[in-house]
């Protein structure tokens, strides 16, 4: 079944197939999007957590899972625990920094494993090369790059090899913090085939 990634900016991801679609820390959207089955949201933070971008693709059915609770939250999910949504398995997975106090990993804030269609495609959050990422097993690996707040774009390809995706896609540039030159060194050093999408541009894969 076919399946399309597409970055909406920053570390805003969608995922769909023919059935679903599933938006991770959708912030910033352009209108006209497809409504959301499923919205993931990784922590708190105003630029992954929006409730004006959740509320304008939510329908009343949509699950939105994050590791914190608030109103918009219907399934809280620590990391380290699993949902299954739709017959699609959603695992949250640590995500915090080392050394830097804007993720603390006392919080339990979350990256991402989406199992969809036999892939598994691993969203890092806002998070540092930490070593539960070797723990991880993705074929895809969407990974935030842009520095500062999370990982260089060189220990960002680091961590794509302690995942061994096959495939990955840098995020977390372009707008608050992050530049091309960042995306760029990223694909640089990954090892891997590396896709630099523009803002709301799609990967399809068969």
């Amino acid at each position: 079944m076919p399946l399309t990634i597409t970055w909406l900016g920053h570390a805003s991801v969608s995922v769909s197939n023919a059935n679903l679609n599933i938006y991770i820390d959708p912030w910033r959207l352009s209108t006209g999007l497809p409504s959301a089955d499923m919205v993931l949201v990784t922590h708190e933070h105003h630029d992954h957590y929006s409730e004006q971008d959740i509320k304008m693709i939510s329908r009343p059915d949509t699950r939105v899972v994050a590791p914190m609770k608030t109103p918009l939250i219907t399934d809280v999910v620590k990391p380290g625990e699993k949902v299954l949504i739709d017959g699609i398995e959603i695992s949250a997975v640590p995500a915090y920094n080392i050394g830097k106090g804007f993720h603390p990993r006392s919080n339990d804030w979350a990256g991402f494993i989406v199992n969809i269609d036999g892939r598994k495609i691993y969203h890092s959050g806002d998070s540092d090369r930490i070593p539960e990422m070797k723990g991880i097993k993705a074929d895809i690996a969407i990974m935030s790059s842009g520095g500062t707040y999370t990982m260089t774009a060189a220990e960002a390809a680091s961590a794509v090899l302690d995942v061994g995706a096959k495939i990955a896609i840098p995020i977390h540039w372009g707008d608050i913090v992050g530049s091309l030159d960042d995306a760029l060194e990223f694909k640089r050093l990954a090892g891997c085939d590396v896709r630099l999408l523009k803002k709301n541009e799609s990967l399809s894969l068969d």
